[in-house]
């Protein structure tokens, strides 16, 4: 009989190849943080600002960096949610809607990865992993959905507000916009279900 041996765990070289790989393939994960270098900052690094002048740096800019990261972790959050509840779907029809949501919320998180660069000048590669969902019946879910896309509606329409950067508020509008039309499209979902 030919004795089996556990297989090798990967050098590091062989871990510099596979994250070579996952570069091209998806270049906004890290899966292997401990042997990717630091890589160069993309902008010339701010001069350190004064606390004794007074002046907050921007006041009516857009949302900081960190709100940016949250609204796109949440748009992450909404599009694994709906691609769940596409699976908890009662109907073909209602299962396409939720694939279709998810998708326009993907799209939503892909704008604001594109808004945070723009801002920063920096990527932020992020993974969302959805925590273990409660069995709820499928309307009680919709109806949490409901709220949740209600509030990215406000939020947006607020962010909109604080910017006084054209494009910024445009893209905050459309998204406003978009996450209203989802509440919507949930709220005929649930007229079905009832």
């Amino acid at each position: 009989m030919e004795e089996k041996t556990a297989p090798a765990l990967p050098d590091e070289e062989e871990y510099r190849r596979y994250d070579r790989i996952w570069r091209r393939v998806s270049p906004e994960l890290n899966p292997y943080p401990e042997v990717r270098a630091p890589r160069p900052p993309a902008a010339p690094p701010r001069p350190p600002r004064r606390e004794d002048d007074g002046k907050p740096e921007r006041p009516d800019g857009p949302p900081g960096a960190e709100a940016l990261r949250e609204l796109l972790r949440d748009e992450l959050s909404a599009a694994q949610t709906c691609r769940y509840l596409a699976r908890q779907a009662p109907s073909p029809e209602a299962r396409r809607t939720m694939l279709r949501l998810a998708a326009e919320e993907a799209g939503h998180a892909k704008t604001l990865q594109a808004l945070h660069f723009l801002l920063t000048g920096e990527t932020y590669p992020v993974t969302v992993v959805l925590p273990p969902q409660a069995r709820l019946p499928w309307r009680d879910r919709l109806r949490e959905l409901w709220h949740a896309e209600a509030d990215a509606a406000s939020s947006y329409a607020r962010a909109a507000e604080r910017t006084r950067d054209a494009s910024l508020r445009a893209a905050y509008e459309r998204l406003s916009a978009d996450e209203r039309r989802h509440a919507e499209t949930l709220q005929r979902l649930l007229e079905k279900a009832l």
